[in-house]
């Protein structure tokens, strides 16, 4: 059966280094798996009071139902102030509420930060992996995905193409198709044993 992960892209700026890494990244997902990326620029910051059973904001209800279905999550950032993008931590917020519908609960995610500078968003990428923590997605732990320098890992056409920077992101890809299958097993025993206690009652 075929997977779908989604990417969320920290970055709003068109030819994001952020994006084109991320572009790369789903081209080396293997044939069963498609990639949504999921668009974040759009959403308000989040506020209570546009979002409650009587009034909640349409960009909130739409992005919530993008979210649905997923099997996983690619996230790739860049660092600002040693932090991640507000934009990316409002889309954490919007999804992950109103309390008790998190969106991003239980789905698989890899973490990739992204910079032209030599310490690669190491930050942004251990501050977004709290936030992960927090709304209870297990993360790949390994390989760790920094990528510094990443203006000289892409050529004239926009497209990363070093065979060396190809394999490191393969070995994610790779990574991120193995969660996701051991987090569907998961799911399945605990489909399983709910399914065999319901029976013993």
């Amino acid at each position: 059966m075929s997977k779908t992960i989604g990417v969320i892209v920290g970055s709003l700026r068109d030819g994001s280094f952020s994006r084109i890494v991320a572009e790369k990244i789903v081209s080396l997902l293997p044939q069963d798996f498609q990639a949504k990326f999921i668009e974040i620029g759009q959403l308000p910051f989040y506020n209570e009071d546009i979002d409650t059973p009587e009034n909640t904001d349409p960009e909130f209800t739409a992005f919530r139902a993008e979210l649905k279905d997923l099997d996983g999550y690619l996230f790739v950032t860049p660092e600002y102030n040693r932090s991640v993008p507000a934009v990316l931590k409002n889309a954490l917020d919007v999804g992950s509420r109103p309390y008790g519908h998190n969106n991003f609960s239980g789905k698989p995610a890899l973490v990739v930060s992204v910079s032209p500078g030599a310490i690669a968003g190491f930050g942004a990428n251990h501050h977004l992996r709290q936030t992960l923590t927090f709304l209870n997605m297990p993360v790949v732990q390994q390989p760790e995905a920094y990528i510094g320098s990443v203006h000289q890992l892409i050529d004239e056409n926009g497209e990363i193409t070093k065979p060396e920077t190809v394999s490191f992101l393969q070995t994610l890809a790779d990574a991120l198709v193995d969660l996701v299958h051991v987090a569907e097993y998961r799911q399945s025993v605990v489909i399983q044993r709910a399914a065999h206690k319901t029976a013993s009652n």
